[in-house]
């Protein structure tokens, strides 16, 4: 009898879209050795491999923030192909702790934002995580993926540092070594947060750049310097603002005899003063006569 109840649990499963989603019974089960006990294993390790449809309205975001940009140039593109293709790979959802009859988001939420826009259920594996496990979840998702820029990592790091976790934990779940990560909080410590949303993702800007702007940015505000089209421009547009801006160049004055023959022209660039002659052989006399002209002008100088 104990067997038939098992199977049936197992056959139990299957729900259909319009059913609720089943939830995982994370209770140990009743036989833990023998025939008995490897079937109940079985059918637990199953119930965890489930793929099961959600209501996307039922789903509620969670963890961390992982992207920059408000838009997402790519979203449309992605709606486009699951209209035509289905959805091919699953989201991992954990029940909100906060209301049983409802999920949080582990990682996919560009995926139930599109099936939500599309109106059709989500292909969504179920997990028992705390936050903390979510949060690993979460950074090790990121770290797989190839289109988070280098300053969406480090905001990413910077936000589990402030909720509390070790330097270790934030490695483990970027699968990152100290090294970088201590480079990522340093950029994401010295640049301002509210620059870097201004900013954006920036996805050709890469941690040297980063790394020079947390260097010269000091205490400037620079937020309403980030101006542009793109979030690459919006960088640059920031890093032009950090420039010295160059003292204007005066255009060469003439230089003129008493008797206003032409000699040439003076140009002076910064701290740099260029005499330039038109006959060689008045310049070779300067030329020859500059160590007792300097003398003189010392001599009147002290005078």
């Amino acid at each position: 009898m104990a067997r038939k109840d098992l199977l049936k649990g197992l056959m139990d499963d299957g729900n259909t879209p319009a059913d609720p989603p089943a939830r995982v019974d994370t209770a140990k089960p009743r036989y833990q050795t023998g025939a008995i006990g490897a079937v109940s294993r079985s059918i637990d390790d199953l119930k965890r491999r489930a793929v099961i449809d959600v209501d996307p309205r039922q789903i509620d975001a969670a963890g961390l923030r992982d992207r920059l940009d408000a838009s997402d140039p790519d979203f449309e593109s992605l709606k486009r192909s699951i209209e035509s293709y289905g959805q091919q790979v699953p989201v991992m959802l954990r029940v909100n702790p906060n209301d049983p009859e409802r999920y949080q988001v582990v990682y996919g939420r560009r995926r139930v934002a599109a099936l939500l826009d599309l109106g059709q259920p989500v292909k969504a594996l179920i997990r028992d995580l705390d936050d903390k496990a979510l949060i690993m979840a979460q950074g090790q998702e990121n770290s797989a993926r190839r289109d988070l820029s280098f300053i969406e990592r480090a905001n990413f790091a910077r936000q589990m540092r402030d909720a509390g976790y070790d330097r270790k934990v934030i490695c483990d779940a970027l699968s990152m070594d100290k090294t970088l990560i201590s480079r990522m909080l340093t950029v994401a410590d010295k640049i301002p947060v509210t620059l870097i949303e201004a900013i954006g993702a920036a996805p050709g800007i890469g941690r040297d750049r980063w790394l020079a702007l947390a260097g010269k940015i000091g205490r400037k505000d620079l937020t309403e310097h980030a101006k542009g089209d793109t979030s690459d421009a919006r960088f640059d547009a920031v890093m032009a603002a950090l420039k010295t801006p160059k003292p204007p160049t005066r255009p060469p004055a003439p230089v003129t005899a008493t008797d206003g023959t032409a000699l040439g022209q003076v140009s002076t660039k910064g701290k740099r003063t260029v005499l330039t002659l038109e006959d060689p052989e008045f310049a070779q006399w300067v030329t020859d006569h500059l160590p007792a002209m300097h003398r003189d002008w010392t001599n009147q100088s002290d005078a």
